[in-house]
C-alpha cells in the first residue's frame, strides 16, 4: 500500500504574495522589485552577461555545473520545485505519493504539456530523462550522483511515473527540484549529444534559437508555453520576445554594460558594486544565496601533509581569514562556520574551531614533525618543503575572492606553509583535481538541501562519476561518519533526519577537513526591469514574469 501521500496544489502570485520580503532575502531567493518610474512593456530583447565560464555543453545532464543551470532555467524545467521554506512544490509532476519503505515514489504528471518539438511531455518521457542521466556514457556527474539509488522507471499510464529505488532516499524530491535533472524532449535526446550539447529541447518559457560560442546563446519566447510554474504570476508565455545571454568574462566590463543600458542583469558582480546597489540608485541587487554546501577550502586528506589532522588544523588556525573577507567584500557576506549554507535549516555552526591561534599552529606543526626551516622560511620534514598546490578557477573566483586567497598565502607562510595559487580556466581546473595534483582548493557544489554532505564527504563521493569529476575533494574517508550519511539519507523522520545531519556535519568541523568561508554569492543586478523573480531551488533566475521598462 501507498502511504504518506503528498497531492500538493499548485500555487501562483497568492503563495508568493504570503512569503515576507524578509525571507526572500534570506531565503536562496530574490525578486527584483526595483524598477525604474518608467511603465513596464511587454515584448522586447532583455540581454544578459554573465561571468561565469561559458558551458562547453548546454546540456545540463552533461556535467551538470552552475553557468548550465542559470542558462538551461529559462529553456528546461524540472518535475518538482521549492519554496521559501523548503517544501517541495507540483511543477512538471502534480502530485506524489511515497511506499512505507520509501522504496516506491509515484509521481502524477500534468497533462496537455508538450516540448518545443512538439512532442509530449509525459511518463515515457520521464523514463528517457532517467536513463538518460544514469547513462555513463552522457558523462553526467550531478544528476547521475543525484539518481544513484533510482533502479528503475516503469511507465504505468501516460501521466504516472512510478520510481523503484534501491535504498530509500529522503532526499529524492529535492534532487529532482534541481535544473540538473530537469526533463528534456526525448526526440531532443535522440538526436545525440552534439546537437543536443547546441540546443536543449525541454518545456520552458524560451527556446535555444542559436549559440555563437565565445559570444552569446540567443533564446527566443516558447508562445505555446502553458506550464504554470510555483510562484509565477504569469500562467502563459513570457512577456519578453527574446533573450540575448552574453559571455563577458570581465566583471568591469558587465557593470559598465549595465550602467550604460547595453544589458540589463548581470551575474557575478564584485563586492563594491553590490555595495553601490544596496544603497540605493537605478541599479538594484538581487541576493539569492545558493543552497548546499558554503564556499570553502577543502583540505585535502587523501595525501601528505594533509593526511595528518595537526597539519590541517595548523593550517586553518593560521589562515586568519576575518580580516580579508572584511576588507575585501565591503560588508556583502557574512563569515561561516558551517558546511551548510546558512539559508539550510539543518546548518550546524561552531566558530570555535575557527579562530586564529599562531602559537597553536606553530606547536602543531613541530608535533607533527615539521621543524626545520629552509633559507626561505618554510617548514621541512625529511628534505620535503611543505608545500601546499592550490588551483585556482578564475571562472568561479572572483578577483576579491582571489585576493583572499593571496592573503591566506600570506598569513600561513608566517607559519611555515608555501602555498603555491595556479590560476586556471575552468578545464584546466578540472584537470588538475582529476590528477590529484592539489593540497587545498575552493569548489563551490550546489545541491538543494542538506543530502550535499553526502556528495560531498561520503567516502563514495572520492570515485569519479562519468563525467569524470568527483566532489569530495577533501578525500574523506571515514567509516562512521559514512554511516552517519546513509542513515541520514534513508530516515523519513525529519527530526532524526536533522539530528545525523548535525552529527556529520561535527565530524566534517572537528576534522579539520574545510576552512568555510561565507555562502556562495548569487548576486544579480539589474536595471530598466521589472519582474525578474530567482527559484528557491538553487537561485537560479527565471524570467517568465519579467518586463522591460518602457
Amino acid at each position: 500500500m501507498l502511504a504518506a501521500r503528498r497531492a500538493l496544489t499548485r500555487r501562483g502570485a497568492a503563495l508568493a504574495a504570503l512569503v515576507p520580503a524578509a525571507a526572500l532575502v534570506l531565503s536562496s531567493c530574490g525578486t527584483d522589485d526595483s524598477s525604474s518610474s518608467a511603465e513596464p512593456q511587454d515584448g522586447g530583447t532583455l540581454v544578459y552577461a554573465t561571468g561565469d565560464a561559458e558551458p562547453t555543453c548546454l546540456d545540463p545532464h552533461v556535467g551538470g555545473n552552475y553557468p548550465q543551470a542559470l542558462l538551461t532555467t529559462q529553456v528546461l524545467e524540472p518535475l518538482v520545485g521549492r519554496d521559501a521554506e523548503g517544501e517541495i512544490l507540483p511543477w512538471l509532476a502534480t502530485a506524489w505519493e511515497v511506499s512505507e519503505d520509501g522504496l516506491t515514489w509515484d509521481f502524477t504528471l500534468a497533462e496537455d504539456i508538450t516540448f518545443t518539438d512538439g512532442m509530449p511531455f509525459d511518463a515515457e518521457a520521464v523514463k528517457v530523462n532517467v536513463e538518460h542521466l544514469q547513462d555513463p556514457e552522457t558523462q553526467s556527474s550531478t544528476g547521475y550522483l543525484a539518481l544513484a539509488k533510482v533502479s528503475e522507471v516503469e511507465v504505468v499510464e501516460a501521466n504516472h511515473a512510478r520510481f523503484h529505488l534501491s535504498e530509500p532516499d529522503s532526499a529524492l524530491a529535492e534532487s529532482l527540484s534541481q535544473p540538473w535533472l530537469a526533463i528534456e524532449s526525448p526526440t531532443g535526446i535522440a538526436r545525440g549529444m552534439e546537437a543536443n550539447c547546441a540546443a536543449p529541447v525541454g518545456t520552458g518559457p524560451f527556446v535555444v534559437e542559436s549559440w555563437t560560442p565565445q559570444q552569446q546563446v540567443d533564446l527566443v519566447r516558447n508562445d505555446d508555453y502553458s506550464t504554470v510554474a510555483p510562484e509565477a504570476e504569469n500562467d502563459g508565455p513570457a512577456h519578453l520576445d527574446r533573450i540575448v545571454w552574453r559571455f563577458i568574462p570581465d566583471a568591469a566590463t558587465r557593470y559598465a554594460a549595465l550602467q550604460s543600458g547595453e544589458v540589463q542583469v548581470i551575474d557575478n558582480p564584485q563586492p563594491d558594486a553590490i555595495a553601490t546597489a544596496q544603497a540605493g540608485g537605478d541599479i538594484t541587487d538581487v541576493d539569492a544565496p545558493r543552497p548546499g554546501s558554503v564556499n570553502r577550502i577543502e583540505l585535502n586528506s587523501g595525501q601528505a601533509p594533509f593526511d595528518d589532522v595537526r597539519v590541517r588544523e595548523a593550517f586553518i588556525r593560521s589562515a586568519d581569514v576575518d580580516p580579508g573577507i572584511e576588507s575585501l567584500y565591503a560588508g556583502t557576506v557574512t563569515r561561516s562556520y558551517s558546511p551548510l549554507s546558512s539559508s539550510e535549516p539543518m546548518a550546524v555552526s561552531d566558530d570555535s574551531l575557527f579562530g586564529t591561534d599562531v602559537d597553536a599552529a606553530n606547536t602543531l606543526l613541530d608535533e607533527a614533525g615539521w621543524t626545520e626551516r629552509d633559507a626561505d622560511g618554510y617548514r621541512t620534514k625529511d628534505g620535503e618543503r611543505l608545500t601546499l598546490r592550490f588551483p585556482v578557477s578564475t571562472n568561479q573566483s572572483v578577483a576579491a575572492e582571489q585576493s583572499l586567497f593571496e592573503q591566506i598565502q600570506a598569513n600561513t607562510k608566517a607559519v611555515g606553509f608555501e602555498v603555491v595559487i595556479t590560476p586556471l580556466d575552468l578545464s584546466g581546473w578540472y584537470t588538475a583535481l582529476g590528477a590529484n595534483e592539489y593540497e587545498i582548493v575552493s569548489a563551490p557544489y550546489t545541491k538543494v538541501g542538506p543530502d550535499v554532505l553526502r556528495i560531498l564527504y561520503h567516502s563514495s563521493g572520492i570515485v569519479p562519476a562519468p563525467s569524470g569529476y568527483f566532489a569530495n575533494h577533501a578525500q574523506v574517508s571515514d567509516p562512521v561518519l559514512d554511516a552517519t550519511l546513509d542513515s541520514a539519507a534513508e530516515t523519513t523522520d525529519q527530526a532524526e533526519r536533522a539530528e545525523l545531519y548535525a552529527e556529520a556535519q561535527q565530524t566534517v568541523l572537528d576534522g579539520f577537513f574545510i576552512l568555510p568561508l561565507y555562502d556562495q554569492q548569487n548576486h544579480f543586478l539589474t536595471r530598466g526591469v521589472d519582474g525578474i523573480r530567482t527559484l528557491h531551488t538553487v537561485g537560479t533566475p527565471t524570467f517568465l514574469d519579467t518586463r522591460l521598462a518602457s
